[in-house]
């Protein structure tokens, strides 16, 4: 399969395109790196990547950005990061696929724990993988020509806990390579419209 991989210069993402690798032509996308650029903020940066990649089997987004801040500092500005990137990049990577993706293809997109197990200064953040949930869900009973949809949420990720332990204190994290294999479940497999929580359950976060 040709599987495109947008993210693939960050931690998971590269986890991601290394695990598939061996098996399958995988598409390297970045903002600053990879095979093709893009920036998913931009709806013409998406037309454009598009234009460039052509007809493909999966599609597997592990970019993103939101802002983190208390909630009574947030501006309508830093609410936007997340809104326009990891949210609204997301969606209109499915949207304007739709024209390139093969019958039987399929998209994974990435959210996180935040919107079922809060931590402070993540309400944006909770807010955008809420509503990813919610599209994936919604999308997947649209889907035509055997197309599926799936979401990944992992915990925390090990190699980005330099960055991050701050804001999940308490929090058990998990390497990459073990995240990478919700988003293999979701290309060579057959489900859709799944929610792949990796390293954490609802039941865990309650």
């Amino acid at each position: 399969m040709k599987v495109v991989v947008v993210g693939s210069g960050g931690t998971i993402g590269a986890a991601v395109a290394a695990e598939l690798d061996s098996r399958h032509e995988v598409v390297r996308v970045g903002r600053t790196r990879g095979d093709l650029r893009v920036d998913i903020s931009k709806p013409d940066s998406i037309r454009n990547l598009y234009e460039k990649i052509g007809s493909f089997d999966a599609l597997v987004c592990t970019a993103g950005e939101v802002h983190f801040a208390p909630l009574d500092q947030f501006t309508p500005e830093q609410f936007e990061i997340g809104l326009q990137s990891k949210l609204m990049g997301q969606v209109n990577l499915v949207t304007y696929g739709l024209e390139y993706i093969r019958d039987g293809g399929s998209f994974t997109l990435t959210s996180g724990l935040t919107n079922d197990d809060p931590v402070p200064q993540g309400s944006s953040a909770a807010l955008v993988n809420g509503a990813l949930e919610g599209f994936v869900r919604g999308a997947a009973i649209e889907m035509k020509r055997g197309l599926r949809i799936n979401l990944v949420s992992p915990t925390v990720i090990e190699e980005s806990l330099p960055i991050y332990a701050p804001y999940f204190r308490g929090t058990k994290a998990v390497p990459a390579s073990e995240a990478a294999l919700g988003y293999v479940k979701s290309i060579e497999g057959a489900q859709t419209g799944r929610i792949y929580r990796i390293g954490w359950s609802r039941e865990s976060s309650n």
